[in-house]
């Protein structure tokens, strides 16, 4: 079996076969295998051999997601650091609103929104509560511009914004606005201020582009220079910037060592921000930027509300990171575990008897043979993907097919009548399996139908918020 770090190495040549599904394959079963999880079976053995490190896909250029960049700016400023908005949207691209980041560019509107931004955070960097703690050098005059301080703070953190060191000539550029702005505005900090609004909107800062080099050992071919191996590491684990760390070692050439690298990983494994990592695929994938918009009918469902909506995906947030990372399970037993972390507002829903609690989290444990069990059957996935007032097999479905296995379910037709489905009170169609049934009767549906109902019927013990019930309308659920 190859070794598992070759899969980080990959190089910026022509793309294989297999496109992006195979690049992903090889990606998780590298994350599962550097985690301490090894391939559990032959065939994922198998396949795990059969992704070859000797060629990679073409090297994109991605704008930042709202997540990274609020992320960064906490990294290099500190949390008090307000970052306001709006920013330019994120567009889903093949399940991952990350991929879509290299589909996306930046408006004349966003433009505008980022340099307000720009504006707000630099402003907060230079005031009289932080600029003492954050740029860690002196002028000699507060009132004119002192090039080797300014020099001292735009090298500095502009690495790290950049990703790389700047060139000669982008710092010179730097400290030549700094000293301008500080000479017209009368104030060195406020000169400093507006040189980092530059480099707050240089898409330097707002896109993530990586770079090839002549690869030494093998004769035509390209790998990706070190500091882009630096970003696509971090960005792979940590969804975050290179820290001081992964820069020194592109700097000094050890990150392009098969020692400097696995050292490198191994740190970044180890790392708190390896939960961040974690935190933001999951979040990505399991689509929950959908909570900022969802509602239920507040007469059936008057537990539903924002508390339990972001208790909803910090519980399936936590019950990942445990099982994953402090349990190293498989991944696949985030489907079945019966271990999770619970609140009041969530063990109210899940008929879970839970004194004495508000918003504490506690470990918990389902008694073997409770239905609530592995991350599908969570408020979050359930409520996600069901409508405000009842319970959608076919969109749980859709998710399935979609979010976990890849697979895109057609969208309806436009003369679709869904009359018999959204028909609740009809005493022949009392629960939804019946009144999905009589509606994939249509030619025009059943299609589809088949690929999303199976499974989504599954889950159909679990109402529209993820409380448990055995029956719809006084029939009994069929499941089955």
């Amino acid at each position: 079996m190859r070794n598992v770090f070759d899969f980080v190495a990959v190089r910026a040549a022509g793309r294989r076969p297999g496109g992006f599904k195979t690049a992903i394959c090889g990606g998780v079963i590298a994350v599962v295998a550097l985690a301490g999880c090894a391939p559990a079976d032959t065939e994922m053995a198998a396949n795990y051999a059969q992704v070859s490190p000797e060629v990679g896909g073409p090297s994109v250029v991605r704008r930042l997601t709202r997540h990274q960049y609020r992320t960064i700016i906490k990294d290099l400023f500190g949390s008090s650091i307000v970052v306001g908005g709006p920013f330019e949207p994120d567009v889903r691209e093949s399940g991952l609103l990350a991929v879509g980041a290299s589909k996306v560019s930046i408006a004349s509107t966003g433009l505008d929104g980022y340099n307000k931004m720009a504006r707000i955070i630099a402003a907060q960097v230079f005031d009289e509560d932080h600029r003492g703690m954050l740029l860690g050098c002196e002028p000699a005059n507060a009132d004119e511009p002192d090039d080797a301080c300014a020099r001292e703070f735009l090298g500095r953190v502009g690495r790290l914004m950049y990703r790389r060191p700047l060139t000669d000539d982008e710092l010179q550029s730097r400290v030549n606005v700094a000293n301008e702005s500080a000479k017209t505005r009368g104030n060195f900090y406020l000169g400093l201020e507006t040189s980092l609004v530059t480099m707050l909107v240089s898409p330097n800062f707002l896109f993530v582009h990586e770079s090839s080099e002549p690869d030494p050992l093998h004769a035509g071919l390209e790998r990706l220079d070190a500091y882009s191996k630096a970003v696509r590491l971090s960005f792979f684990f940590w969804n975050n910037a290179p820290d001081e760390a992964l820069l020194a070692a592109a700097e000094d050439g050890s990150l392009h060592t098969q020692k400097g690298l696995e050292a490198q990983v191994s740190r970044m494994l180890g790392s708190p921000q390896m939960e961040s990592g974690i935190r933001a695929f999951f979040t990505d994938m399991l689509e929950f930027e959908l909570f900022d918009t969802l509602s239920k009918d507040q007469v059936l469902f008057p537990k539903f509300n924002f508390t339990l909506a972001e208790a909803a995906k910090e519980q399936t947030l936590r019950t990942i990171v445990d099982h994953l990372l402090v349990k190293k399970g498989d991944y696949r037993g985030l489907y079945t575990t019966p271990n999770t972390f619970l609140t009041r507002p969530l063990a109210a829903v899940y008929q879970v008897p839970l004194s004495g609690l508000a918003k504490k989290w506690v470990p918990y444990e389902y008694p073997a043979g409770v239905q609530h069990a592995g991350i599908l059957s969570q408020v979050s996935f359930v409520s996600l993907h069901s409508h405000p007032a009842r319970t959608s097999p076919t969109l749980r479905g859709k998710a399935l097919r979609e979010v976990l296995l890849c697979q895109k379910v057609p969208d309806p037709p436009g003369a679709v009548n869904f009359d018999i489905i959204q028909d609740v009170t009809n005493v022949n169609f009392r629960t939804v399996r019946q009144r999905l049934d009589a509606h994939a009767s249509e030619p025009m549906c059943v299609g589809c139908h088949k690929i999303t109902d199976p499974m989504g019927l599954a889950l159909e013990n679990f109402d529209t918020i993820g409380g448990f019930r055995s029956s719809e309308n006084g029939a009994p659920i069929d499941t089955s």
